[in-house]
């Protein structure tokens, strides 16, 4: 059965815009080639960070969803997030069926059900 998941990682923020775009690169390669399928990239920029990571206030944020029917796929991705130097904080979680019907819906992707009208008494 596939899984959908979600990861969010935080890059380091000496990395100039063009370098931080190669790095997601890499790790959407290792995704795919670890037997996942990229739903959704999206990359959101250089944020401020809540507290300091390692003497850095601020990061290049960036986020995946995907899918994948690989038992150690998730465990494969976080040694690679742990192996990069670039990469300062990573989350992955499972989404369930209601967070991942959320998702499509988000980017369009479900179809638009029925619309009831108000009725005005």
């Amino acid at each position: 059965m596939e899984k959908r998941y979600e990861t969010v990682f935080i890059l380091t923020p000496v990395l100039s815009d063009d370098q931080a775009k190669e790095a997601a690169k890499k790790i959407k390669k290792s995704i795919t080639e670890l037997g996942g399928k990229i739903l959704n990239d999206e990359h959101w920029g250089l944020k401020k960070l809540a507290y300091p990571i390692q003497k850095k206030t601020t990061g290049f944020y960036h986020l995946f969803e995907f899918s994948g029917t690989a038992v150690d796929l998730v465990q494969q991705l976080e040694i690679q997030y742990k192996r990069d130097e670039r990469v300062i904080r990573f989350l992955t979680v499972a989404l369930d069926k209601h967070a991942a019907a959320y998702a499509d819906k988000r980017k369009g992707l479900a179809k638009e059900g029925s619309k009831k009208k108000k009725e005005t008494v």
